[in-house]
């Protein structure tokens, strides 16, 4: 309500509200959670010990907090008529028995498109559906195979929930640099975020290709199962992502807000029309369950809350720590790099996160610092973007990140093994390539 009305009242009951459920919270929450809620406790410290003015600074960060965990409660609202759909289900079954050819496109798109709905729980889904069809049986009795095709659409389907940051206007990514960089908007990004996203999907698929193997085909005819239910799909998503475009049109609000309501309003559509022959064009039945299953629903989110929004208040406080003046001057150097900078900030973000800082601090953090150096014929556009890749690539790549655990879990590889052996020889690609797209791009630009 802060956000949409600009009510002041409300972004302070934001503020209690999100403590008293952090306190809820305790015993409940991931290492990973429990470490970030210590760093954010040790910087709000030093807030009050450096800062000249403390709670202004930390009712900020505050603000930043309850809107990651807003807008991650919001989004994850998709997942309830998500899991009990048909559509979602003929979908799965759509992508998992597509011939080899195909079956990576396949699997790495529909893990994109799935994930701005189901975010994270993609990773699940989709391992899930893996693991139940990739069958001994269904690779001849040929174990190799098995493990081949496991490792191969586990790949496919990682590095296509990663581009979710760079595809999805409804995305984290897109929420963390519009709220960090307020002059941006996400048209402004987009050429330079499916221009991104399509090389790294080109690349991906090449690799694929490339490192097989490529075992022979049963012998038959072959059916490919009808791509009708996709079809369907992708008109849904378009309409959800329609809405919050015409919420944030209507309502003159920015693109993460808009996503706030429209994301619960998609929601209970989806709802309502899987509940239609209930009366009332269901709109009540779809009420009465969300009612029911928020508690479900919400639940086991809350590691997912504290990570994102503990990383996004220590971000803006890191930001307003830093003495601009002196941080300028000591980068004084790399200001003349021009372009280069957007290659250096992906891979600032992409190393750090193989060291375990979550992507979201230092992207917040870079993307504070950079657009007030005012780099020479390098668009704020650029930068964003540059960041937003690095932090897709991290999730690749890191065997810290929660996708890498999940994926690890599911498959019964290591995370390293997952992001350094199976995933070595396409980061070893992908990365000289960004650079090479973010220079021309860049050149084009100007």
């Amino acid at each position: 309500m802060g956000l949409v009305l600009d009510v002041p009242w409300a972004h302070g009951s934001a503020s209690v509200l999100l403590g008293g459920y952090l306190l809820s919270l305790r015993g409940h929450l991931s290492p990973m959670a429990n470490g970030l809620l210590v760093a954010a406790s040790l910087t709000t410290l030093a807030v009050f010990l450096v800062s000249e003015t403390p709670w202004l600074l930390l009712v900020e960060g505050m603000q930043r907090f309850a809107f990651f965990a807003t807008f991650v409660s919001a989004l994850s609202l998709l997942r309830l008529p998500a899991y009990a759909s048909p559509l979602v289900r003929a979908c799965g079954r759509a992508m998992l028995r597509q011939p080899p050819g195909r079956r990576y496109p396949i699997l790495s798109l529909g893990a994109g498109v799935f994930g701005v709905i189901l975010n994270i729980g993609v990773l699940n889904l989709f391992a899930g559906m893996i693991t139940k069809s990739n069958t001994l049986s269904a690779a001849n009795g040929l174990e190799w195979v098995q493990r081949a095709r496991q490792r191969r659409m586990l790949l496919a389907v990682l590095r296509g929930f990663s581009l979710t940051p760079l595809i999805s206007p409804m995305g984290i990514g897109v929420a963390v640099i519009l709220s960090s960089m307020p002059g941006l908007e996400w048209q402004d990004l987009a050429p330079y975020a499916f221009g991104s996203a399509l090389v790294i999907f080109v690349c991906g698929w090449l690799i694929d290709h490339l490192t097989g193997p490529h075992p022979p085909r049963k012998r038959g005819v072959n059916t490919s199962p009808s791509p009708a239910p996709l079809g369907r799909f992708v008109l849904l998503l378009l309409g959800i992502v329609l809405l919050v475009f015409l919420l944030a049109w209507l309502l003159s609000l920015r693109l993460p807000v808009a996503t706030l309501v429209g994301a619960p309003l998609a929601a209970w559509g989806w709802l309502a029309w899987q509940r239609r022959r209930l009366g009332g064009g269901g709109m009540a039945p779809a009420c009465v369950t969300l009612y029911r299953k928020l508690p479900w629903l919400l639940g086991p989110l809350g590691s997912e809350v504290v990570v994102l929004g503990s990383a996004g208040f220590m971000g803006h406080l890191w930001v307003g720590l830093i003495d601009q003046a002196a941080l300028m001057s000591a980068l004084e150097g790399i200001i003349s790099l021009g372009a280069w900078n957007a290659v250096l900030a992906m891979l600032v973000v992409l190393v750090t996160a193989q060291l375990g800082l979550n992507p979201i601090v230092t992207v917040t953090l870079l993307a504070g610092v950079l657009p007030a150096m005012d780099i020479p014929g390098l668009s704020d556009a650029l930068i964003g973007v540059s960041l937003m890749v690095g932090w897709s690539l991290a999730l690749m790549s890191s065997p810290l990140t929660a996708s890498m655990l999940i994926l690890s879990r599911l498959s019964g590889a290591s995370p390293r093994r997952i992001g350094y052996r199976w995933n070595g020889a396409f980061m070893l690609g992908v990365v000289p390539l960004m650079g090479i797209w973010f220079l021309i791009a860049n050149f084009l630009a100007i």
